[in-house]
């Protein structure tokens, strides 16, 4: 079916803590969207938490920034930072409102109420309640969150199939399969960020993460630091990028547990382009998470043709069909040994496994593609000012 579209839209991004992404999948998602959607002519706001970007110029790649405040604390950061700028967007007169994640989605009713005009969009994006930083009573609101994204606004989209699927099994809410897309570019002049953190070209193996528990980078320092101590992969160095997002605990407990080998290397959080530099020169990118929506430093590796290795949870099993690059996930000694395999693959083995990597995302998780498919689902909610519960494409 061939769609009228709306010439140019006035949208509004919330729910990210802002742009330029200095973490967070989430920002790397909305900063790359926004650009894309600007590039089609589109005018594009992104709200920001005052702590997080501290950017004082209104624009940045063409997106209007507007950074407010919020009270910065682990639980009521989001909400209140949500509430400002829903306000603030309502009375821009946006045609579209689209919130970022369960959390921020408990104040997508607010537009629907005030200002009917605007068309309401949800991203479930992972069901962050699994997440270990949080305690009952956030895990309960989180719940709440999910139900939100689900009923509030006219279209729900979901970055993953089993997002999709738990959407409909949970809430009955039909959500728009729409996965996180990545731009296929290369980075090839990266010598001096190398020999800033003492590394060489696919002589490391990386992770890029926030250092939250169930992201598992206790798992995969623990399988590395065992490998060496068995006087395998001697030759390599262990990369983490990233840094706490109040758990700032758990990542000195990290450090502490890994202080003795110094081929494990803490960057710290990075900006996009570096994390992506580094990426793109590593031997594999490693993700050891129990808990994913999709995520975005895997899909950037693959994106560069650099292989993965990545835990058997259903949002890696959806991406990749190759069994060769996964191993269960919070367990040390199947990781351990996967690295092992790896280190034994031929050259040709990795390069033709990075080469497949990208080709999965040229025809699935382009930036472009996506871009095209949340721009239509923007334009027919405005031209035909009605829900959407069913696949566009």
């Amino acid at each position: 079916m061939v769609l009228e579209l709306k010439s140019i839209m006035r949208i509004a991004m919330i729910g990210q803590k802002g742009i330029p992404a200095a973490y967070g999948g989430v920002e790397r998602h909305v900063e790359d969207l926004a650009v894309s959607l600007v590039s089609r002519g589109h005018d594009v706001t992104v709200y920001g938490r005052s702590w997080y970007a501290r950017r004082i110029a209104p624009f940045y790649r063409g997106i209007r920034v507007v950074n407010l405040l919020s009270i910065h604390t682990k639980h009521l950061d989001t909400i209140t930072h949500v509430f400002l700028a829903t306000w603030h967007a309502i009375f821009s007169r946006v045609d579209v409102i689209h919130y970022h994640g369960v959390g921020p989605a408990l104040l997508s009713w607010i537009p629907r109420i005030v200002a009917p005009r605007i068309r309401v969009v949800g991203t479930f994006h992972s069901i962050d309640r699994y997440h270990q930083k949080w305690g009952w009573f956030a895990r309960v609101i989180l719940r709440i969150g999910e139900w939100a994204v689900c009923r509030f606004p006219h279209v729900t989209i979901a970055v993953s199939a089993e997002l999709k699927n738990y959407c409909l099994n949970e809430f009955g809410r039909e959500a728009i399969y729409v996965p996180n897309g990545v731009e296929m570019q290369s980075y090839e002049n990266s010598d001096e960020m190398l020999r800033e953190f003492g590394i060489e070209k696919e002589k490391y193996i990386i992770m890029v993460s926030r250092l939250i528990p169930h992201k598992g980078a206790h798992v995969l320092a623990e399988a590395f630091d065992n490998l060496q101590k068995k006087g395998m992969a001697t030759d390599l160095k262990l990369v983490i990028v990233g840094g706490a997002v109040h758990t700032e605990e758990y990542v000195a407990s990290l450090r502490a547990a890994t202080a003795h080998n110094t081929n494990i290397v803490f960057t710290g959080f990075l900006p996009s382009d570096k994390s992506r530099a580094l990426l793109a020169n590593c031997a594999v990118c490693v993700h050891p998470s129990v808990n994913e929506g999709l995520p975005i430093s895997v899909l950037e590796a693959m994106a560069v043709a650099r292989p993965v290795l990545l835990s058997s949870i259903p949002a890696h099993l959806e991406m990749i069909s190759d069994s060769r690059i996964f191993f269960r996930e919070n367990n040390v000694a199947d990781l351990e040994n996967k690295v092992a395999d790896f280190i034994g693959w031929s050259a040709d083995e990795r390069t033709k496994l990075g080469v497949n990597n990208q080709a999965i995302i040229a025809e699935k998780y382009s930036l472009a593609h996506v871009t095209e498919e949340i721009e239509m689902i923007y334009s027919q909610l405005l031209v035909g000012r009605g829900d959407i519960r069913v696949e566009t494409a």
